[in-house]
């Protein structure tokens, strides 16, 4: 027997006054009973059922994403065109949806290694964390003394097979900023890679004049123990340093590849959620797809985080609902107030945040972004709110203040302990973030196919019916799994990871 097509759009909630376009649909399409499209509707955009007054709220997912900005037919194309940001209500109900969590009875496992102070890591780097801009360039001659050869296929690492690499991690501030808050950030986010599970050793390199002094950090951050620190001006210039750097490492192979993996409980995962490059399927399949793989590294005794506060904007009464407090709940909305202030001092708008790909992707406002986006989560508690780079130390789900801007949000969201990235992406991101690995999760199959290369799995399944929402985050978990146990992602291959780290940078360059 044929397989049954399915319809040509998707309805996402009953309440909605929109349906999305399966595919391209052309005019005289039906997309409810007695109504048919009125112009070409573009794949992953939406077409009304109804009519809607001028002012009328627009909903997709039972949730408000904006107001017609003049009457809307039935079966009309709903764009920027008329439809734009308004404000309405939101009803905090703080707790209201927090339920106990539904654990495992038999955890999964997965295989890593174990350091010496019982964390466990999915990769096994050594990392050089630079300071200040003025010692990148010596940062990356002392990784390039460990690359592989792309020409020759010669790899300096290949007597040490359980080290994964090299890598240095280079930015463009550490002076000429102001102390307090920026300087703070920084540093905090330093401390977190230089800390990070994923790191057996590390290499912190200044220039020595710089506003970021080393010294400085390694007292404020505590840190200690596995890392060496180096100026270039007290070394001795640029030679003196690389090659100190070049004879640490040396040094520490042999112990950095001292390690094997063994079995290790799901509770040894933190993973950050991402997003980017999104399009107007992203909210019905990737996202919603992870956030069912969420829910089962939770129930498994895992970890993971959501971030992207902008990208949140808008969805929050949705998840102060399942706060596991009214303080945590206060915590998230406090971040909007921050946010919509910051954003009116620098002279911007929250609605700017959909890039031309999102909105050329289908989505039209933040408040749509924001309510896709926020799937990657899952349905368990909100359980704790972090600032950027914080440390994520509770269990569960738990959302950190970043930017929407992908590499900076990942930056963060590393700094703070995750271990492995899962991004998902509808109009194809390329993407890593060194030492966790990043895995790649396509909205679509055309571009899943077009990309190939690029994404490690495949959403598009949800469109074409061959599997619901929750067989694809079952199959997400097990790949996340597989990838927490070594097996090389698609970035991995390409060796993306390096030159993606991006420090939040705050406050005026003087």
């Amino acid at each position: 027997m044929d397989a049954i097509a399915p319809p040509p759009v998707i309805r996402l909630n009953e309440t909605d006054g929109v349906v999305i376009a399966r595919q391209a649909l052309p005019p005289g399409t039906t997309v409810a009973p007695g109504v048919t499209t009125l112009r070409r509707i573009p794949p992953g955009h939406k077409v009304t059922v109804r009519e809607h007054a001028a002012g009328e709220a627009i909903r997709r997912y039972g949730q408000i994403i904006g107001f017609a900005t003049v009457p809307i037919a039935a079966g009309e194309w709903v764009h920027t065109h008329n439809c734009a940001m308004g404000d309405f209500a939101r009803d905090y109900a703080w707790g209201v949806d927090a339920k106990p969590t539904q654990y495992a009875n038999d955890p999964a496992t997965f295989a890593g290694f174990v350091r010496p102070d019982g964390r466990i890591a999915t990769r096994n780097y050594i990392g050089i964390v630079t300071s200040v801009n003025c010692s990148a360039h010596v940062a990356d001659l002392i990784a390039m003394a460990f690359r592989r050869n792309p020409l020759t296929g010669e790899d300096p690492l290949a007597a040490w097979p359980n080290v994964d690499g090299v890598v240095a991690l280079t930015h463009k501030t550490g002076c000429g900023m102001t102390d307090g808050e920026p300087l703070r950030v920084l540093r905090r986010t330093l401390a977190g890679y230089a800390r990070h599970v994923n790191f057996s050793h590390v290499i912190a390199i200044g220039l020595g004049c710089e506003v970021n002094q080393i010294g400085g950090m390694l007292e404020e951050q505590r840190l200690s123990g596995r890392l060496r620190n180096m100026d270039i001006q007290e070394m001795g210039g640029t030679r003196k340093t690389v090659a100190a750097g070049v004879a640490f490492v040396r040094e520490v192979l042999d112990e950095a590849n001292q390690v094997e993996r063994v079995p290790c409980p799901v509770s040894g995962l933190t993973v950050a959620l991402q997003c980017g490059g999104s399009d107007g399927y992203s909210g019905i399949t990737a996202n919603p797809a992870l956030g069912a793989a969420s829910d089962l590294i939770v129930r498994h005794g895992g970890t993971v985080i959501l971030s992207e506060t902008p990208e949140t904007y808008g969805a929050e009464h949705l998840l102060t609902r399942r706060a596991v407090s009214r303080e945590v709940g206060e915590k998230l909305v406090g971040l909007m107030r921050w946010w919509e202030a910051y954003t009116e001092r620098e002279g911007a708008e929250m609605n700017a945040n959909p890039s031309p790909g999102n909105k050329a992707g289908g989505l039209t406002t933040i408040l749509e972004k924001s309510l896709g986006a926020m799937a990657k989560a899952g349905t368990t508690n909100l359980v704790d709110v972090i600032g950027y780079a914080e440390p994520a130390i509770a269990r569960g789900f738990v959302f950190m203040d970043t930017p929407g801007y992908d590499p900076v949000a990942a930056t963060g969201q590393v700094a703070g302990g995750a271990n492995l990235v899962c991004f998902t992406t509808g109009r194809g991101s390329v993407f890593g973030c060194k030492p966790a690995p990043s895995m790649k999760l396509a909205t679509n199959t055309a571009m899943y196919q077009r990309m190939e290369d690029d994404m490690d799995v495949n959403c598009g399944t949800i469109l074409s019916g061959e599997e619901d929402v929750q067989e694809a985050g079952t199959r997400i978990f097990a790949q996340i799994l597989r990838t927490a146990s070594g097996e090389r992602t698609k970035s991995e291959g390409f060796d993306f990871g390096g030159s993606e780290f991006a420090p939040w940078v705050l406050g005026a360059t003087m």
